[in-house]
């Protein structure tokens, strides 16, 4: 059996995931709403250590300022009394019809206006929370229609949004760092800075990208057709890795939201693996909250609900388990010898070496057998089955 989730394991659930009551594009709710108060409550009772959420999950948008101090108030009564923490809060910028053409790329300049007010006011409230990070997803950034918006204006538009909020919580000394959420559609039809790569690309332009990075999210790398631990090796490779949202995701279809590890279960497993110990060439591990970004499906009841949030945090401890198997397993490690997978980490030029100098060398070239060398095998087929052998508790 896995080991019962604890605080240590860092595992996050958003107010929304729990929340949603199941409503969606073609039926109604199949759950009642969940008061944000009791949701800290079972959360902690399951074992997690902390809470995330929009501003608009926990205070009703609208709501004068005398209902906000009191959702915030009895929100903070909640932690206390749990010892739950809010790592990373965000603010919905895509409910409310206001916001149908975008919040930071609206092509209505009155809007624009008015989500870099909504935003600040939240990111002030996420820095009385304790909150380390601050995550922003652009699902109304985007359009159906190529001549609707001006591409290059939204990226110069979104570029100045996000500068801006940075410059005010440097100017704040809030200590926050931010966290582009990258989806490639739904509900926009074609959304801004669909993938990591993208945003990764987008940071490299911001005046304050120092602190600025990204949060994947596994359905949204996986409706592209990526493969989501790549796309997370590459977001630590650039020291860019703020956050991350688990789920599950089935292929390229719809953002299914499902349980983490209930999609593509063999990449989970690597996922884990990558994330519990870095690359197998020494690469860096992650050390932030294991976030949960998941629906609980419609067809469940309230009951199903926290069976859901349960599954989340097994599905990771289980993967945890037999990545952990795998790492210390002598035949994967000759395995990962014979392949070659280490061997990756060492430059391919030596020490002071130039172009000019391997040019010089006639083993890099007249001396090479490439046919001979062509021969060899990798043995990368035995090596996958041995991670699905420790997947499976074969091994």
């Amino acid at each position: 059996m896995a080991p019962t989730p604890t605080k240590d394991d860092r595992f996050t659930f958003g107010l929304w995931t729990v929340g949603w009551t199941a409503r969606d594009p073609f039926g109604d709710a199949t759950r009642p709403a969940l008061d944000p108060v009791e949701s800290v409550h079972r959360l902690a009772e399951l074992g997690a250590a902390g809470v995330t959420f929009h501003d608009d999950d926990l205070i009703p948008f609208g709501s004068s300022d005398g209902e906000r101090e009191k959702h915030i108030s009895r929100f903070k009564d909640a932690l206390a009394e749990t010892g739950l923490t809010v790592p990373m809060m965000t603010t919905n910028l895509f409910t409310h019809p206001v916001f149908k053409d975008g919040g930071f790329t609206s092509n209505d300049r009155a809007v624009r206006r008015y989500a870099l007010s909504k935003v600040a006011r939240n990111i002030d409230l996420a820095a009385e929370l304790g909150a380390s990070t601050y995550v922003f997803w652009g699902g109304r950034e985007g359009s159906e229609y190529d001549g609707a918006k001006d591409v290059q204006a939204a990226l110069d538009r979104y570029r100045e949004a996000i500068d801006t909020l940075a410059a005010y919580v440097k100017e704040q000394g809030y200590g926050i760092r931010f966290a582009l959420e990258p989806k490639p559609n739904e509900p926009r039809g074609d959304i801004l800075l669909p993938t990591v790569g993208h945003a990764l690309a987008f940071i490299a332009e911001l005046e304050h990208g120092d602190i600025v990075g990204v949060n994947p999210e596994v359905g949204h790398e996986q409706m592209a057709g990526l493969n989501f631990a790549a796309g997370i090796a590459q977001a630590l490779w650039a020291g860019k890795l703020f956050h991350i949202d688990l789920n599950g995701q089935r292929g390229i279809k719809f953002d299914q939201d499902l349980v983490f590890g209930h999609g593509d279960l063999l990449n989970a497993f690597f996922l884990v693996d990558l994330l519990e110990h870095g690359a197998p060439g020494g690469g860096p591990a992650y050390d932030g909250p294991r976030h949960f970004d998941y629906k609980p499906s419609r067809t469940e009841d309230i009951a199903g609900v926290w069976d859901s949030a349960a599954a989340c945090m097994r599905m990771y401890l289980l993967l945890k388990e037999r990545a952990a198997a795998y790492r210390a397993d002598p035949e994967v490690q000759a395995a990962l010898e014979y392949s070659g997978v280490a061997s990756l980490a060492e430059p391919t030029l030596a020490d002071g070496e130039s172009l000019a100098d391997l040019r010089k060398d006639p083993a890099s070239f007249e001396q090479f057998d490439a046919d001979e060398t062509g021969r060899r095998g990798f043995g990368f087929v035995r090596l996958n089955q041995l991670a699905v052998d420790h997947l499976l508790g074969a091994r």
